[in-house]
């Protein structure tokens, strides 16, 4: 509601505070408490000076028998039809305050008690009482103060609202319904046989630092995010149970700023079990320049895919070698050719992160210090069945520049990028063990393949062997 303020260079209060006023009474909130109204909004104990009803002349104070005249006043404005008036009270010595309303009836039929409502806010509605000057400054002060406490009580309010996530996740992720997070879990080395004690948590952390920088130098188009430890949950008894467990009082906490850096501690439920916490670390990183996705398209004839794929030591599936010269090959339609030779003109690999949007990136590293990742023969022997099924799939790679627009071979692409593109890093060489590796090279051979606490022994083949 809309108030007008003035202040009179002149004003002319009660000469004593005793003396009888006609004061304002709330008698109806509004769309907010009491406690919330405007300075600007008349409220409980303001002081009446000045009543104007329709074009008539203002009736001002004192008003010769207080409520009741104003009661007859508003009475006989209803029965003419004159619903609007116009109220002008006092706050304090000085301030004024009017309210524009109009003229309701207030309480049971035949009293003829009569209100003023806000023509701004229907529910907001003010009475008129009998009172002192003095209990109306007494009242006024008591509301300030009555403010002031619930301002210093007030909270903001939280709740819940719907979100339409299966639709966002459509219409906003590059992937459907998958994520461009990418992650590793590093879990402590164990420094014992048993895994009864493992290195502390700076090794840890030392070990998930070494494993990025190496596997971006072996050219794996990657960016560091984050880095964060994890608590993993364990059985421990024994002697490593007596001396971590046991923190009975307040003093024996300070004793766990020393086992910042240690990658296991303890402590007892209430059942008494001993309950141990491995501190793992998940290394938080992400593509160059996103994820870029590549359909391969089968035909009848297709004898082979024309690529070959291997591992990095640190578990990054790549393309190791295309067929060359041979523009009919799937790996040519699809331009799979082309962006390995860009991968390796720019001192990259061409790193496979999905397969058919199933991520096949290392994820975890054992207590043993294995590298838990998917193995090639599985891989190729799936692709192979593509091959067979002549089934058109999807192979995402990570990017280290924005993709090429189109192919040499003049077939549109449905090139896509699959994250947000972020500025490629600095260009890093190859190790020399992959300096001199060419189109169709067969000098590599694959080794012993291990993944978490799982071994697999691969029959010594080359990239020949290895073709699908």
């Amino acid at each position: 509601m809309r108030m007008d303020k003035s202040h009179p260079s002149d004003p002319s209060p009660s000469s004593s505070s005793s003396s009888p006023v006609v004061a304002i009474e709330c008698v109806a909130g509004g769309s907010s408490t009491a406690e919330e109204w405007r300075s600007d909004m008349l409220q409980t104990g303001d002081i009446v000076v000045e009543i104007r009803v329709g074009s008539s002349p203002p009736a001002t104070s004192p008003f010769k028998g207080g409520k009741s005249a104003v009661q007859k006043l508003l009475h006989a404005a209803s029965r003419r039809g004159e619903t609007s008036a116009r109220v002008r009270v006092r706050r304090g010595r000085e301030e004024l305050v009017e309210l524009q309303g109009c003229i309701v009836p207030l309480g049971p039929a035949g009293r003829k008690q009569y209100a003023l409502q806000s023509i701004h806010d229907p529910n907001y509605a003010v009475g008129f009482v009998d009172r002192t000057e003095s209990e109306c400054l007494a009242l006024q002060g008591t509301r300030r103060s009555r403010v002031v406490t619930a301002l210093s009580k007030a909270q903001l309010q939280d709740g819940y609202v719907s979100y339409a996530w299966d639709k966002k996740m459509r219409e906003t992720l590059p992937i459907p319904s998958s994520s461009s997070f990418l992650s590793l879990l590093i879990l402590p080395k164990a420094s014992d046989p048993a895994a009864t004690s493992y290195n502390p948590l700076e090794d840890t952390l030392a070990r998930a630092n070494s494993w990025l920088i190496c596997s971006q130098a072996s050219g794996v188009p990657i960016m560091f995010m984050n880095v964060q430890t994890e608590a993993l949950l364990t059985k421990i008894s024994g002697e490593k149970a007596s001396s971590t467990v046991h923190t009975g009082s307040l003093s024996d906490l300070s004793n766990l700023a020393n086992a910042f850096n240690a990658s296991l501690y303890g402590f007892e439920d209430y059942h008494g079990v001993d309950i141990g916490v491995v501190k793992a670390v998940r290394l938080w990183y992400t593509p160059a320049a996103g994820e870029l996705a590549v359909e391969i398209r089968l035909r009848e004839g297709d004898s082979k895919l024309g690529f070959a794929v291997s591992r990095t030591e640190e578990g990054f599936i790549y393309i190791s070698s295309v067929i060359d010269g041979d523009d009919t090959a799937a790996s040519t339609r699809s331009g799979l050719r082309d962006l390995f030779k860009e991968a390796a003109r720019t001192s990259k690999l061409l790193v496979i992160s999905r397969v058919s949007n199933e991520k096949v990136l290392p994820w975890m590293v054992s207590s043993s210090g294995a590298i838990r990742c998917f193995d090639t023969v599985s891989l190729s022997h799936k692709l192979s069945l593509y091959r067979h099924a002549l089934q058109t799939f999807v192979i995402h790679v990570l990017m280290w520049d924005q993709p090429p627009s189109r192919t040499s071979s003049g077939e549109s692409q449905r090139y896509e990028a699959a994250s947000v593109r972020y500025p490629p890093p600095s260009a890093l060489p190859l190790p020399e063990s992959l300096q001199n590796l060419t189109l169709g090279d067969t000098s590599e051979r694959l080794g012993r393949d291990t993944a978490g606490d799982v071994s697999f022994r691969f029959h010594d083949f080359s990239f020949s062997n290895s073709w699908v």
